[in-house]
């Protein structure tokens, strides 16, 4: 499909970078008909990290056997909604589903992975909702999880990834008027977004890119996709420490199979520029 949206690639970058990949997949049971295991074996990451794959380990045949590690968080009672997944080639030194805190950890949205210089949070943040329904419980998430990453940055870096459910500038949506008080696009989630920035941590796609016009997520109506009228909701973000092993962030629009597409990042395996 055709599309006017540029996005970065990634490059030739630092010996040997580790390349890591999130996708919201929109339902992994529906992806897997539509090349998503081409998509992975070309990109080949050495970490995968899926959101919204509204499945259980055993509901699907995954044939992917160069990731050893696998890692589900899955929601209490509420099957084929929210569900968070890892792949890794490498192992981690310990793993944890949620953020300690009951109200939010029932429905599957938190993965922690920690390695030897960082934890990995795949994330899958609420959506407030149509009508902002879920606002007030977004605002708590956001705080909640906002104190958790805290904790984990006392002790080490942090990489976060996923679906984050907020378009953090004007230039992150093609409709940003038409949206203030949207669900992703509210003031309120856009200063949570703001916190989590101002607490160390740095955006990777506007390390690289300054530019409007680059999207993560697309509505299934009306031709959004083709037209590029779309949303950047999808992130991958760092501990400021880290700055100097990133060297690469990029969007793949051109991979089809859900209504986002995976965003990536290139990371040095040692700390030398």
């Amino acid at each position: 499909m055709a599309t006017n949206q540029a996005s970065r690639r990634p490059g030739k970058a630092a010996a040997d970078p580790l390349k890591f990949i999130s996708w919201n997949v929109n339902g992994l049971r529906s992806v897997m008909g539509k090349g998503f295991l081409d998509f992975v074996a070309a990109a080949d990451p050495d970490v995968l990290c899926l959101q919204e794959t509204r499945a259980e380990p055993g509901e699907v045949e995954l044939l992917l056997p160069q990731y050893p590690f696998v890692y589900w968080n899955v929601p209490v009672g509420r099957k084929g909604y929210s569900g968070t997944a890892i792949f890794s080639k490498l192992e981690p030194r310990a793993v944890r589903m949620g953020m300690g805190k009951s109200e939010h950890d029932a429905e599957g949205r938190l993965i922690t992975a920690e390695f030897d210089g960082y934890y990995l949070c795949n994330v899958y943040t609420p959506n407030s909702q149509r009508g902002l329904t879920r606002l007030a419980y977004r605002e708590r998430w956001d705080s909640d999880f906002l104190a958790f990453l805290k904790r984990l940055s006392r002790a080490k870096s942090v990489v976060l990834c996923g679906d984050l459910n907020v378009a953090h500038r004007e230039i992150d949506l093609a409709n940003p008027r038409s949206n203030v008080r949207n669900a992703g696009f509210t003031a309120e989630e856009r200063a949570g977004f703001d916190r989590i920035l101002g607490g160390g941590f740095l955006d990777t796609f506007r390390e690289f890119c300054s530019e409007g016009g680059r999207y993560s997520w697309w509505s299934y109506m009306n031709r959004a996709r083709e037209r590029n009228i779309g949303w950047r909701i999808d992130y991958w973000v760092i501990s400021a420490a880290l700055r100097p092993r990133l060297k690469d962030a990029f969007i793949l629009p051109e991979v089809m199979g859900s209504d986002h597409c995976p965003v990536g990042i290139l990371l040095a395996r040692d700390p030398s520029p």
